[in-house]
């Protein structure tokens, strides 16, 4: 992940591809079961198997890799980089508002004043490491 949460691509289509992983081995084990009674295939049901399997690809292409590869929003690594309200100043330690919660925080830059905005590089236990937001 890089440093705001995301997954890269080569590591989403990696995901994807071990979860695409069962669904080939079923399909190489019916055309090896197919192979070994002497069961011909035609030409036509091959094009319909590669454009099915194609068109499973687009799918996974379109729709998960880019959930995969969103930021997570919730759990530790959801705070980061969200911006609070100091309530109590922080010199270097004291209290900042996030979405309606009040969180203990250490200042990673100095003192920070009540009212002055922060936001979250980090999270130690309980506690969050802020720093003043430009």
């Amino acid at each position: 992940m890089d440093k705001k949460g995301e997954t890269t691509k080569t590591k989403a289509w990696f995901i994807v591809l071990l979860a695409l992983l069962d669904d080939i081995a079923v399909l190489a084990l019916v055309i090896l079961v197919l192979w070994i009674f002497d069961v011909e295939i035609s030409i036509p049901v091959i094009i319909i198997l590669v454009v099915g399997v194609g068109a499973v690809i687009f799918v996974v292409h379109r729709a998960v890799v880019p959930a995969i590869r969103r930021r997570k929003i919730s759990g530790a690594e959801g705070m980061i980089g969200m911006v609070g309200e100091v309530t109590e100043p922080l010199k270097p330690k004291g209290t900042v508002k996030i979405k309606d919660e009040y969180w203990t925080a250490i200042s990673t830059e100095g003192n920070v004043d009540t009212g002055e905005y922060v936001e979250v590089m980090a999270i130690k236990g309980l506690n969050l490491e802020v720093r003043k937001k430009e």
